[in-house]
């Protein structure tokens, strides 16, 4: 596992996500397009979430700490089979193979999840879409930054 990759190709991932969820997705889904899906699904969501207006404040630290984490797992993962991802000459694009595998391991493990919460398909599917554009332009950008950290010789 390269470290360089792991930590700073991660942080990288975190902040274009947290960005992308925070003033792009985030208005556009969460407050948008599954705002009444949301107030109808009401006991499904945390107290805090349940507020008018959500209290946010609570859950940061828990959504920071899971999405470093997260940012972290996933740079690692990608230091490692980076090299498998041949056939690409830049590292945008072997991140975004990786993007594209890790939203269609997202888009299985939702399937198998909505087979166990009972929550309109267009949650699950909106929360697929939002979690694929994270997955692919962070990923890409974690590409950039992995290449530009440690460059790889294209066989």
């Amino acid at each position: 596992m390269n470290w360089k990759i792991t930590i700073l190709g991660g942080l990288a991932f975190y902040l274009v996500t947290f960005a992308l969820g925070m003033f792009v997705t985030g208005p556009f889904i969460h407050e948008g397009v599954l705002a009444e899906l949301y107030d109808a699904t009401a006991s499904f969501w945390r107290p805090e979430l349940n507020q008018e207006p959500p209290n946010l404040e609570p859950l940061m630290p828990l959504w920071i700490t899971t999405a470093l984490a997260m940012a972290f797992v996933f740079g690692g993962i990608y230091s490692i089979i980076r090299p498998a991802l041949n056939g690409c000459k830049h590292g945008v694009v072997k991140g975004i193979k990786y993007g594209v595998m890790l939203s269609l391991i997202s888009l299985v493990t939702m399937a198998s999840w909505s087979g166990v919460f009972n929550l309109p398909n267009a949650i699950w599917g909106w929360w697929f879409v939002e979690g694929a554009i994270a997955l692919i332009v962070g990923c890409a950008v974690m590409g950039f930054v992995a290449q530009r950290l440690v460059p790889e010789d294209i066989v």
